[in-house]
């Protein structure tokens, strides 16, 4: 006989497609549709043994990959054979040995992913997806069925599951059509966009087809808060490889089918992330673009990002670049950019002899200033005019030449600001060309026509070349009285004085007093007037704004600081026109910033702008109220002050009403930075923080999420103080997620679950990542007990009744997540080993997952820490004062009355034996955990020995009620060690305040079932009216314990139980259920 084959999982992706194959069709070739529905039957049986293989396995991964790589090969033979034939007809595609097998295994596939198990969902998947790319034609039905089994599990609640379906679901995005909703394309952008886990929004990322309607999703990811997925938005989907092979296949995400602000959003992002790795992957891509498209102007840092960046990764490209004289004659707006960053990019990397090699001299330059700002007015002027002429003028050709006036006006501004950017970085050596730029800039913002995009930068070189702060204060001082004068500026100037720059403050008077006429009141003016007054009063503003955020003195340092402050700023911040009050209020606010007797006097007012100014305009106020409370903390958020509680409840008011996602991500920021220094601990802030950081309606302001990522490791990471504030709130915020999720049940919202939450407040709270962090800074102590502490608080709330089945469920599995040190105080550890063990006793819990994962922890927790548990008393501890809240939240417990009414109910079912509750006493291993030695090595166990447990009895004990039927099924299957029977111990109701409530608990009981009886006589007249009562009284008579063996048990053991109580008690509660009955 024969040995027989045997074909094993390991081998079978070894096997050639083609032998495999070659038996698949010889099989239905001659034995018919018998033969191949046994070939498919076996081949599914064995696809059924690899289905329950965890994730991971390589030996299943190669099966998987073999079954796509098995159906493309069978579709291509397939196609092949009828080719050969010259079979055209469609209808026959689908009643092939190919087709019949491919829709035999796809809908064996679809009853695997409605499975309960979710490694053999995430197998079904995985198969799907390695096979769907070579599906060839199927019919109709089949592809619906496909399409909903793969829409279904895009929302599975595991995460390999979603990331196969979403890959899976990707590839026939194809085949879908337009009146199909939703569509394919809206549930893949929908998962890029909200799904919360990262290894899914990437593989829907990277898997997303990209056209017209979905490139600005994909780009939408380059603010994602997971770093990973931003890197892939600039690796994979703005692939630079594929720009540079083949320049002529321009699709939506090549650099010349981009729109400039696509492009500078990419630069800005990408330049502006904090990990490394996506800017190195950012940098690459740019250093690609470079030969593609051409640099533009523009006014942002964005280009000038991108170039020093080039700079970095193109070695070649800098080397190859000089600037000679002849660079310097025709400046266009790229070569003036271009030298301007070459110049930048050698200073930061201090490369003197390419500096030296590329700056020009000081006096030329000045002259090339000049005559450029001199064009710049000769050109605004003849514009100027021919609007005068052509004015009512509408047409094609008119709207053609003013768009061509206004790119050239930009450009030569743009020039001309390239040109006093590259002015700061000069050598000043050149006396004759330091009183020459001086000058130049002194009278380029005195002038009324200077654009608005120069003033910045003629401060930025007179900042430079003025001897001191007050030397700048002065000179701008001058220089805004002299435009807001409207008499004659050369009767109040001196024409024989020359203002090298090199005048001290000591040498200048402080203020220039002269006889000016009064300023003629608004109402006088005419419109034309008012409109220049209000057009000058915005230099001004500018020019103060641009002084003031040069300067780092204090404003009683600086008293000519005191005249704009009177006559221009505190008028501004009173007017009603929007655009002067909002410049008006930031000069005050740069003003407080170095005057802190102004920023307490103006606070209020900055706090009344933010709830007077529309939603809108407050972004600068805000601005203005962080920036004083970051100068200024100890005066306004400081212990000692008496509204910081005030502030903080005003921001967080302004925090949750606010609508625009700009307003919010300000505020985040803003409350981050001061949470991060430490001038706000309130825990409600940082519970703000965490809820707008999960909550949905913050999914779309990629802005907040992204900076709160950021912010909350490096806040609990930072301090041991700030992980103790996050430990603190976890359960609070639980609580509030777990109730939107309750009421949130019958709307379509994607929340975070709670299971997610509670793995971020671990992962937060983490002392090993704190300790990471403290290694680096000398002095940094870290506190190891924080998720002691933590799993104290979740078994508190274990002790809720109300909490659904799902979040206790979350919380017992967070228990293993937690970090254990090995050295923990006595009190705490035996704070929680007593709560744990009143949750068996008073709230045992009934979900299976829940009660493993509890013991699990629990377990653990007694063997970790069995030396400092065995000598515990509870007596003793009771009588610590600062545990008096501990036990009396203890002694409020009540245990669940839901025993006695399936007691009262059916009575029947126990029969006449009168069962026991397990003992308080016992370990956590009486629910599962390991027996023997580790039992008796326990605390809370009465002795070590057998022999010992065997030999007394135990003080009176009262019996419970009635016990849970999963206590029934563990005391049924518990078994003892020693050969002898030993009969447990009985549980007892607790001392104190917990007897006269549990008296009240048992009477309410009887009062509803004697309630329940006279409705039931009134309704049922022919029932026996004592019926109930008789269940009662057999009730109780049931939980009473025979006063003989109370007598026996009372002498031998002593009162060490948690749960003890007297005879005399025991002895009242009976007698006064005997009354009430």
């Amino acid at each position: 006989m024969p040995a027989r084959t045997v074909i094993s999982l390991e081998n079978l992706p070894q096997t050639n497609f083609v032998a495999l194959h070659k038996l698949h069709t010889e099989t239905a070739s001659h034995h018919g549709s018998a033969g191949e529905r046994a070939f498919e039957h076996a081949f599914l049986n064995m696809l059924g043994h690899v289905l329950p293989v965890k994730k991971g396995n390589p030996v299943a991964d190669r099966l998987m990959r073999f079954i796509g790589g098995y159906t493309k090969y069978m579709n291509e033979r397939a196609m092949e054979e009828a080719n050969k034939r010259g079979d055209d007809d469609d209808a026959e595609d689908f009643d092939t040995t190919a087709a019949r097998f491919i829709s035999r295994v796809l809908r064996f596939l679809f009853k695997g992913s409605v499975a309960k198990d979710k490694v053999v969902r995430y197998r079904v998947m995985q198969c799907i997806a390695e096979m769907i790319s070579h599906l060839g034609e199927i019919d109709e039905d089949l592809y619906k069925l496909l399409r909903e089994t793969l829409i279904e599990r895009v929302k599975d609640k595991e995460v390999p599951i979603r990331v196969q379906a979403t890959i899976a679901l990707s590839r026939i995005c194809g085949a879908d059509e337009e009146d199909e909703k939703p569509t394919i394309i809206d549930v893949l952008q929908e998962t890029v966009q909200y799904d919360p886990s990262a290894e899914v929004r990437r593989a829907a990322l990277l898997n997303l087809p990209l056209g017209l309607l979905t490139y600005q999703t994909a780009l939408s990811r380059m603010r994602d808060v997971d770093p990973s997925v931003r890197k892939a938005v600039y690796a994979s989907v703005l692939n630079p490889d594929k720009a540079t092979a083949d320049p002529d296949a321009i699709d939506v995400t090549h650099p010349r089918a981009l729109k400039i602000a696509d492009r500078e959003r990419i630069v800005k992002n990408g330049l502006g992330d904090r990990e490394e790795a996506v800017k190195a992957a950012v940098a690459k891509l740019i250093a690609t673009w470079v030969d593609i498209v051409q640099i533009e102007k523009v006014k942002s840092t964005i280009a000038e990002d991108a170039l020093s960046s080039v700079f970095k990764t193109r070695v070649d490209i800098l080397d190859s670049l000089t600037f000679g004289d002849d660079y310097w004659t025709d400046l266009s707006p790229e070569r003036a950019f271009l030298a301007r960053v070459f110049v930048d990019h050698c200073v930061a990397t201090k490369d003197d002899v390419r500096l030296e090699s590329a700056l020009p001299v000081v006096t030329m330059l000045a002259f090339k200033i000049q005559e450029a700002y001199n064009d710049l007015n000769a050109f605004l002027a003849d514009q100027t005019m021919d609007d005068f002429l052509k004015e009512g003028i509408e047409d094609e050709e008119e709207d053609e030449r003013r768009q061509m006036v206004e790119e050239e006006r930009t450009d030569r501004e743009f020039v001309i600001g390239e040109m006093l950017k590259l002015s700061v970085n000069l050598d000043y050596a050149d006396e004759i060309g330091r009183r020459k730029m001086f000058q130049l800039v002194k009278d380029m913002i005195s002038e009324e026509d200077l654009p608005e995009s120069l003033v910045a930068r003629c401060l930025d070189v007179l900042r430079k070349l003025s001897s001191s702060e007050r030397d700048l204060i002065r000179v701008v001082v001058e220089v805004v009285h002299d435009l807001r004068d409207r008499n004659d500026d050369e009767e109040q100037a001196d024409p024989n004085r020359a203002d090298d720059g090199e005048t001290t403050f000591g040498e200048t008077p402080a203020t220039v007093k002269t006889a000016r006429a009064p300023p003629k009141p608004p109402a006088e003016m005419t419109e034309e007037e008012r409109a220049r007054a209000d057009a000058m009063d915005m230099r001004c503003l500018s020019l103060c704004i641009g002084m003031l955020e040069r300067v780092n003195g204090t404003f009683e340092e600086n008293s000519t600081l005191e005249g704009l402050l009177g006559e221009l700023i505190i008028p501004a911040v009173k007017r009603k026109e929007a655009a002067l009050r909002e410049k008006g209020l930031v000069s005050l606010g740069l003003c407080c910033l170095i005057a802190r007797r102004m920023a307490l006097n103006s606070f209020q007012l900055f706090l009344n702008q933010l709830q007077s100014t529309p939603e809108k305009h407050k972004i600068p106020v805000l601005k203005i109220v962080f920036d004083i409370l970051m100068v200024h903390e100890g005066h306004f958020l400081g212990p000692t002050s008496p509204n910081g509680d005030r502030i903080v409840e005003f921001l967080m008011h302004v925090f949750e009403n606010s609508e625009l996602d700009e307003v919010q991500a300000l505020l985040c920021k803003g409350m981050a930075k001061l949470m991060l220094s430490g001038f706000i601990t309130d825990e409600r802030v940082l519970r703000s923080l965490v809820i707008a950081y999960i909550s949905p309606e913050t999914a779309d302001n990629l802005e907040l999420r992204q900076c709160l990522s950021y912010f909350f490791p490096v806040y609990c990471y930072s301090s041991a103080a700030n992980q103790r504030r996050m430990q603190k709130i976890f359960i609070t915020v639980f609580k509030q997620l777990c109730e939107i999720h309750q009421q949130s049940e019958d709307e379509d919202i994607d929340l975070i679950s709670p299971a997610q939450v509670g793995l971020l407040f671990a992962d937060w709270t983490d002392p090993q990542k704190a300790t990471v962090v403290a290694k680096g800074v000398p002095g940094r102590e870290v506190d190891e007990s924080i998720h002691i502490d933590l799993a104290t608080d979740i078994v508190k709330e274990l002790f809720d009744d109300d909490m659904r089945k799902d979040d206790r469920k979350a919380l017992c599995l967070l228990l293993g997540k937690l970090y254990i040190p090995d050295t923990i105080d006595d009190d705490k550890i035996r704070t929680l080993k007593l709560l744990m063990h009143n949750i068996r006793a008073r709230r045992p819990l009934r979900d299976l997952a829940s009660k493993n994962a509890f013991v699990k922890f629990e377990t653990a927790i007694s063997k970790k820490f069995e030396k400092q548990l065995e000598d515990f008393n509870e007596e003793e501890y009771r009588k610590l004062e600062h545990l008096q809240e501990l036990f009396e939240f203890l002694d409020d417990i009540i245990p669940d009355i839901d025993d006695v009414d399936e007691m009262m109910e059916a009575p029947k079912k126990r029969g006449s034996r009168k069962r026991r509750s397990d003992s308080i006493v016992t370990d956590a291993t009486s629910q599962g955990a390991p027996s023997g030695d580790d039992r008796s090595n326990t605390p809370f166990s009465t002795t070590s020995s057998v022999a010992s447990r065997t030999k007394g009895k135990g003080k009176a004990k009262r019996r419970r009620l009635s016990t849970s039927d999963d206590e029934d099924e563990d005391t049924e299957t518990e078994k003892m060690d020693s050969p002898q029977t030993v009969k447990p111990p009985t549980r007892v109701m607790p001392k104190r305040s917990a007897a006269a409530k549990t008296r009240a608990a048992v009477s309410k009981v009887i009062n509803l079932v004697g309630s329940d009886s006279e409705e039931d006589i009134e309704e049922t007249p022919s029932r026996k009216p004592t019926s109930n009562l008789k269940k009662v009284q057999k009730a109780m008579e049931a939980a009473r314990i025979d006063e003989k063996d109370l007598a026996e048990q009372e002498d031998e053991i002593p009162h060490d139980s948690i749960m003890d109580t007297t005879l005399e008690e025991e002895d009242y509660e009976d007698e006064e259920v005997n009354n009430l009955l």
